[in-house]
């Protein structure tokens, strides 16, 4: 995927409002940018450390310019969270992705319910059906780990919580992980920030839910879905689940 230029580059001075960052561009004037990226971000802001942002598209936008990529110590990290399922979605249409390199239909935005979508949902003859959650990965964590959540996330157990039902129901389903920064050895669930979150992703494994975690491949203007990292999953796996939240039937 080429993000659609020209692009700008300044350096962080902040971000707030959870949705705002000021860059200090090189003339020494400060730009307000979109900072497209609900999470806290924590381990990928550093004051002084370069932006990349690309021009805003769409009417009644307010500021110029969103911030797509910073650039650390270890490289580019991607932190527009909107383009993380335009990446997956190249990965899932060039079958890149052995584990799902046989489904040859993709459909973006499957509306699985009167009130929620699934990211994609995946077809291909004599298979089943495939539902597929895509979630931007960019927590560092000790010993090497790579992790999400970087904050409470109800929405992320509630898509935990559909794809139980959809392995109920007889259909695949998926978590696809989008390490989208250079570093870190494998991925986990970040127990520390959302310990639901964590339970809930157990509880997913052992009902049938596959997990994958891929990294990007940073080189702007272009990222595309890299290679996989391996996927650790917490001791508390192996223990009793301490949420003790099970998936509710809903109106399909």
């Amino acid at each position: 995927m080429i993000v659609d230029g020209p692009l700008i580059s300044g350096k962080l001075v902040r971000r707030y409002k959870r949705f705002l960052m000021d860059l200090e561009l090189d003339d020494g004037s400060l730009l307000t940018v979109h900072c497209p990226n609900s999470g806290s971000m924590e381990g990928c802001l550093e004051p002084g450390a370069r932006v990349l942002a690309s021009p805003g598209k769409g009417k009644g936008r307010k500021l110029s310019h969103s911030a797509e990529w910073i650039e650390l110590a270890i490289g580019w990290v991607g932190i527009n969270t909107m383009r993380t399922n335009q990446i997956a979605r190249e990965a899932l249409l060039e079958r890149w992705i052995p584990e799902l390199a046989q489904y040859d239909q993709v459909r973006p935005e499957y509306k699985i319910s009167s009130s929620s979508r699934i990211d994609f949902l995946l077809q291909g003859n004599g298979l089943p059906d495939c539902y597929v959650e895509v979630k931007n990965t960019t927590l560092p964590m000790p010993q090497g780990a790579i992790a999400f959540p970087d904050s409470s996330t109800e929405r992320g157990r509630k898509h935990l919580r559909e794809l139980i039902l959809a392995r109920q129901r007889g259909i695949r389903a998926v978590m696809l992980y989008v390490v989208n920064r250079p570093d870190g050895e494998f991925f986990r669930a970040a127990h520390e920030k959302d310990p639901q979150y964590a339970d809930l992703l157990c509880q997913a494994l052992q009902s049938g839910v596959e997990a994958l975690a891929y990294r990007t491949l940073i080189q702007p203007p272009a990222v595309r879905l890299d290679r996989p990292i391996p996927i650790k999953i917490d001791e508390q796996c192996n223990s009793n689940l301490s949420s003790g939240e099970q998936p509710q039937s809903e109106d399909r």
